[in-house]
């Protein structure tokens, strides 16, 4: 007989929240507002000790398992119908040795907690566009941001993991403790256990130079034909992408532009503040600026400028390819779909994941692409669920005109709920030793609420 609702309460130390109390709408709620489901029981755990009790109780009793960390999982894996939710949100502390240029989070923290800590000492390390983001899921997938080309991805700074098995246990895994675990977290998403501390490895960044540079839509072919050269070969401190998107009503953005569509190029040099200028000249000087706003600022400010467009409660419908060549063929797919973003919050984003991230071997960890040059997401977002069909078949058509310009797999972090039959080409020839990693720690398929490597 099973782990009984009260002897689950008696071990929390966090809170235990069912159906019947007054804030169970509140803690079943995820970002994406077309996720909709009725959890048996949310466990904002503040320990590992309450994660390890969630477990318990969800594998006792046979019961679905979702583990939510910033709760952005666009297929809405972090949570579950008549199942176990582990909610890390309430864990979230980050504590940073300067000397040894390693920062330790919680399993609950986003980028912004990070970012927050490791700033005060002029460290970072690679994180996620969106600093509301949770860090676990972003570095379980890979981990792509500003900083991938010169300091890798987000999983290549990763040291170590404590991670609570789906027996029930916890384990430090490591390059010597569990070292096939840790290699299958390094790209293979939430599969294997549940993540309760992170510890990353920082490279000096304080202050940036950088931010959004927006062109007109009739350059579009120009933009992205210029960005294609100039970030092949660029000095690796510097990140940048280009974006569709509709301007916001900022102040740097003449008014009379507000709610036109755009296309932009978001820089960030990560190198000599005094060298940022030259840096970022040839992204300038491509084609007529119809806005910018580029400078100096804290690195924490450009990882977080995005965050006002994607607030929890919109609609989200997302696809992502992986991309070695940024063809005439796939700029001209661009060129046709993205100016059609449908909304101030969807955007198009083609991130590049070169340099550092190309100088490890593809089986070195879980994430397979490293030949690959750049990541695109079609990040469909808005607010108004009467606009589901519409702009779901947005998305739909523009995946449909850029993948046969694209590698079969994508990125973990960018799919979609209906992407399930893509698993085995996003990991490559990883795909075979991961399912032993996954048979070795989850046996039955326990942590399969995510995209799932059936053991």
């Amino acid at each position: 007989m099973g782990m009984s609702a009260e002897q689950l309460r008696e071990r929390v130390r966090g809170a235990v929240i069912g159906r019947h109390d007054p804030d169970f709408d509140q803690a079943r709620r995820v970002h994406n507002a077309m996720i909709d489901r009725r959890p048996q029981v949310v466990v904002r755990c503040r320990n590992a000790g309450d994660v390890v009790a969630g477990v318990d109780y969800a594998r006792e009793n046979g019961l679905d398992l979702a583990v939510r960390g910033g709760g952005h999982s666009v297929p809405g894996f972090g949570t579950c119908d008549d199942g176990v939710v582990i909610d890390l949100a309430p864990m979230r502390g980050v504590r940073v040795v300067p000397d040894a240029r390693t920062a330790r989070a919680e399993g609950g923290a986003t980028w912004s907690d990070v970012d927050a800590a490791t700033h005060a000492f002029g460290l970072a390390t690679t994180g996620g566009i969106i600093s509301s983001t949770g860090i676990g899921g972003l570095t379980l997938g890979g981990g792509i941001g500003y900083l991938a080309r010169g300091q890798g991805l987000t999983c290549d700074n990763l040291i170590s993991a404590d991670v609570v098995t789906a027996a029930g246990e916890l384990i430090v895994a490591d390059e010597q403790r569990h070292a096939d675990l840790f290699w299958a977290l390094r790209g293979g998403g939430g599969n294997f256990g549940v993540v309760t501390s992170f510890e990353f490895r920082l490279a000096p960044v304080r202050d940036i130079y950088g931010g959004p540079i927006f062109f007109e839509l009739d350059q579009v072919a120009n933009v992205l034909r210029a960005y294609r050269e100039i970030i092949a070969d660029a000095p690796e401190q510097l990140g940048a992408f280009p974006a569709f998107q509709i301007a916001p009503p900022l102040p740097f953005i003449p008014q009379n532009r507000h709610g036109d569509t755009l296309i932009a190029i978001i820089a960030c040099w990560a190198g000599p503040m005094e060298a940022g200028p030259a840096a970022v000249r040839p992204l300038r000087d491509i084609a007529p600026i119809v806005a910018e706003h580029v400078g100096p600022m804290p690195y924490p400010l450009l990882n977080g400028a995005f965050d006002v467009l994607v607030p929890p409660g919109l609609q989200h419908y997302w696809k992502a390819n992986f991309v070695v060549e940024l063809t005439d063929e796939m700029i001209a797919a661009h060129t046709e779909h993205g100016p059609r973003v449908p909304v101030v919050n969807s955007t198009v984003h083609i991130y590049p994941i070169n340099g550092a991230c190309h100088r490890v071997a593809p089986d070195a960890t879980a994430f397979a692409y490293r030949d690959a040059n750049f990541a695109t997401v079609i990040a469909g977002m808005w607010p108004d669920p009467a606009d589901n069909a519409a702009n779901i078949a947005w998305v739909r058509d523009y995946y449909a005109a850029t993948s046969p310009h694209s590698e079969e797999g994508g990125y973990v972090n960018f799919m979609a709920g209906d992407d399930q039959g893509r698993i085995k080409a996003n990991y490559r020839g990883n795909y075979d030793r991961l399912v032993q990693v996954k048979r070795n720690y989850d046996p039955e398929n326990l942590f399969h609420l995510n995209q799932n490597i059936r053991p």
